[in-house]
């Protein structure tokens, strides 16, 4: 028979498999809607080159992956409950990105796992099992929920008016040429900067797993390139699958619904959406790709005309971005409270 212990961390990697799919049927999407949507990549090339750019992103750099497994409760919480908590966090946001999914809504699968992490400590051990003080990293992420949309949008709206100086003088042609090349440069980029802080969740999530069940927390170590690589390649890859499974309906929304965009408007929303997320990937913060890249095209469109912007598209996107915190916290807490009865 096989130990109950073992078989908790073997349903911890299956369900942290399941948040990289559906991070990919969801947030994974936004990274390439744009160029698809302008018709610079087929779908097929864009979700290879999706594909590529996450495992290149999720193996570098590990700063987002501790955030997730260190940096929301504390270690006496981790240390009672092992894994009571993440899995109540990983079920909460498989349920609502399977259906903000299905409504064709962008959210914050990072967001709302932090959400879901946090609401379950607090069932289990009351508030102080919550790491907060603006100097800790929870603090850092929830600022970020305010400006990173802020950053990207106006970060779009600059760069859009910076490639209206540039190519003011070119033929619409020659503009379409050059801005489709930019394009498939941002695409990547984006990517990249998506694996690098999204992709590295599920990272987190089974190591942490792996440290409570082997009581090493020197594992952390082995990221990405020692005896953990696996977990690198197979969260990667879930993201992937996620994304050419299942994320047309967010593709959609993101890059025809929000606002019409041509390769240099694509190029402009990536480059600026893919900016913000790397650096707050440098600095460990969990930022949300949907919330970068949403508010970016919203920017881009903007240098037309505020009317160029579909408003009640954008505002049910930013309601289903409030509405993340909130339903992943309850079903967190709600979870949390279940498996306490039952483990």
């Amino acid at each position: 028979m096989l130990d109950p212990s073992l078989l908790l961390l073997l349903l911890i990697i299956a369900l942290a498999i399941g948040f990289g799919v559906v991070n990919g049927f969801n947030d994974a999407a936004n990274a390439i809607a744009t160029v698809i949507s302008t018709r610079v990549l087929p779908p097929r090339n864009a979700i290879i080159l999706a594909a590529l750019f996450n495992l290149a992103g999720a193996a570098t750099g590990t700063a987002v992956a501790v955030t997730i497994g260190k940096g929301i409760l504390t270690p006496e919480v981790i240390s009672e409950f092992e894994y009571v908590p993440v899995i109540a966090a990983l079920a909460s946001v498989i349920i609502w990105g399977v259906i903000a999914t299905y409504l064709g809504l962008p959210i914050s699968l990072s967001h709302g796992f932090i959400a879901g992490l946090a609401a379950a400590g607090i069932a289990l051990a009351g508030t102080e099992a919550v790491m907060w003080g603006w100097s800790n990293r929870l603090s850092q992420t929830l600022s970020a929920v305010v400006t990173a949309p802020v950053l990207g949008f106006v970060g779009g709206f600059v760069i859009m008016l910076g490639m209206f100086w540039v190519f003011r003088r070119s033929a619409p042609g020659r503009v379409r040429s050059i801005s489709s090349i930019m394009q498939m440069l941002s695409s990547a980029f984006i990517a990249y900067t998506h694996g690098k802080n999204d992709g590295q969740m599920p990272i987190g999530v089974i190591t942490m797993a792996l440290v409570i069940y082997y009581g090493q927390p020197a594992l952390w170590n082995q990221l990405p390139y020692g005896n953990l690589w696996w977990v690198v390649v197979a969260s990667a890859l879930a993201i992937s699958s996620g994304t050419a499974i299942g994320g047309w309906r967010v593709i959609k929304t993101v890059g025809l619904r929000i606002t019409a965009l041509q390769p240099i408007q694509g190029f402009a929303a990536q480059a600026s959406a893919a900016t913000v997320i790397e650096v707050a990937s440098h600095l460990g913060i969990p930022v949300s790709t949907t919330h970068c890249i949403s508010s970016s095209v919203m920017g881009v469109g903007a240098t037309r005309r505020l009317s160029a912007v579909r408003w009640g598209v954008a505002s049910n996107i930013v309601t289903a971005w409030v509405l993340t915190f909130p339903i992943c916290g309850g079903l967190g807490y709600l979870f949390a409270l279940l498996l306490k009865a039952i483990l």
